[in-house]
């Protein structure tokens, strides 16, 4: 397995797994467009995420929170702003897990995903975190990979809970 550093996330939601990489990746302009509602609140009656008024699929683009080019919501987060002010690759490396930043993350998944990631990041590292979070965005009904958050596989239908 190749690891590609721009996807290793400092709050530990590994960005090879992320359906806004993904969709980007794919250049898949129907899952764009869900994309887009879900951000906006369209999607299942959940609230929008802070910015997302003018959310365009245009905007649905990303290579990696350490990339060049970031998602317009991973551009503003703090906690990769607070990790790269204290010279950190992630927050498995601060005493002050969890901080308000990850208390106060606008996405229910996000902070889920980030309380289980980082204490096991920091118990195995990161290469095999990463390994293991490849690992776990798989359907186990029809072997399908999958990205965070998903609900069901878009090829069997199986539900899934993956995070």
């Amino acid at each position: 397995m190749t690891i590609n550093p721009n996807h290793i996330s400092p709050c530990g939601l590994y960005c090879g797994v992320c359906a806004i990489y993904i969709a980007h990746r794919d250049n898949n302009h129907k899952f764009k467009e869900r994309l887009v509602s879900l951000y906006q609140g369209k999607v299942h009656g959940k609230g929008k995420l802070p910015n997302s008024e003018k959310l365009s699929i245009e905007d649905i683009k990303c290579l990696g929170c350490l990339s060049d080019e970031l998602f317009m919501h991973c551009r503003q987060c703090e906690i990769r702003k607070c990790t790269k002010e204290k010279g950190y690759a992630g927050c498995h490396q601060c005493d002050e897990f969890p901080c308000q930043y990850i208390d106060n993350f606008p996405m229910v998944v996000g902070q889920k995903v980030i309380l289980r990631a980082i204490p096991y990041r920091r118990e195995v590292g990161t290469v095999r975190w990463i390994q293991d979070e490849e690992a776990r965005y798989v359907c186990p009904g029809c072997g399908n990979k999958v990205y965070r958050g998903v609900v069901s596989c878009n090829q069997c239908k199986v539900k899934l809970d993956l995070d």
